[in-house]
């Protein structure tokens, strides 16, 4: 098959991928080599940071807390995800704030030497599921994770639309038993619908990921994760104060609290992304199990398939003991 050289890394993307590629390399993976994969990971681990940093506060909390867990992550990488709500004018412009909100935690949280290791991702949602979307974090992702291997897998933490993450597995599908993906994402399988930002933005994107036999971690919004809340007092009382990171944290969840509440100054922030990091630290901050991978249908809705690979699926989350583990390293 004939080759083309991206631009934006020395990666030799294939001219033309089918999703057929990809679901026909799924079918070679080993069950049992999969259900390794999806165990809590022993010891410190490489990990790369998949984020729509600029679109709420929970991403830059997320950030912060992978950058001050350096005992057990070893971050490599960090991607700027697209989205596109008020914040933003489209995909490409969400992507490219959160680009710059990335550079600015790295320099809040004095770790501006992993700028270099920051990516921009892509422009646009796929068209389909079997055309990937280039980006310099695509690129990156499906040359860098050839480095890894199925007993040594690269952990890709995703928090936004899964489209960088969905789109190196077109251009590579090598890649799929050489990560493990733990994905804030969609909502819990009993939900009435999966009508949540980050599935609906790209659901091409999300049933190539859930459909390809990547080892998947989900961590869904309504119904488990949004039980992570916090409140202005409760941040006051940890964060202010302590040291720029945190102040900046807490200035920007307090207004952007009060701007969704209205100005009612009972509000409560549902901190969303911050789980998705912790699912790969040593704590009790989660329960889960395995379960058949659903299928995300483009009507906002899950189809069930038990004959289908597994994935771990978060079902409970401490949110006591994690937000105490997430105060103290944030305020160090």
């Amino acid at each position: 098959m004939k080759s083309i050289r991206s631009p934006l890394s020395c990666f030799e993307l294939p001219e033309e991928k089918k999703m057929s590629d990809v679901k026909n390399y799924s079918k070679t993976l080993d069950t049992i080599a999969l259900l390794r994969r999806l165990e809590k990971p022993k010891g410190r681990v490489d990990v790369i940071l998949d984020t729509d940093t600029y679109n709420e506060i929970d991403d830059q909390f997320a950030l912060s807390y992978m950058l001050r867990s350096p005992e057990k992550l070893n971050v490599k990488a960090i991607y700027a995800a697209p989205f596109h709500n008020e914040k933003s004018n489209g995909p490409a412009d969400g992507m490219e704030k959160s680009y710059q909100e990335i550079l600015n935690i790295l320099e809040l949280a004095g770790r501006a030497e992993l700028k270099p290791e920051v990516y921009r991702g892509s422009l646009r949602y796929l068209p389909d599921e079997e055309t990937p979307v280039d980006s310099p974090a695509a690129a990156n992702l499906a040359e860098r994770a050839m480095e890894y291997t199925p007993d040594r897998p690269l952990y890709v933490v995703a928090i936004g639309a899964i489209t960088n993450i969905a789109s190196a597995i077109l251009m590579n599908p090598e890649i799929i038993d050489r990560i493990v993906v733990v994905w804030l994402g969609g909502n819990a399988h009993n939900w009435p619908d999966s009508h949540e930002f980050n599935l609906f933005q790209d659901i091409a994107a999300a049933r190539i990921v859930f459909g390809c036999g990547v080892a998947l971690v989900q961590l869904p919004c309504s119904g488990v994760v949004s039980s992570f809340a916090t409140t202005g007092p409760e941040l006051e009382y940890h964060l202010s104060g302590k040291n720029a990171l945190c102040d900046y944290l807490m200035k920007t969840t307090v207004s952007e609290g009060l701007r969704c509440s209205g100005g009612q100054p009972t509000w409560s922030r549902v901190i969303w992304d911050v789980t998705a990091v912790a699912w790969l630290l040593d704590g009790n901050f989660e329960d889960d199990y395995l379960v058949a991978s659903p299928i995300p249908e483009y009507d906002h809705h899950y189809s069930f398939d038990p004959t289908r690979h597994l994935i771990r699926y978060v079902y409970h989350i401490h949110r006591d003991d994690l937000f105490e583990d997430l105060f103290r390293k944030l305020s160090q």
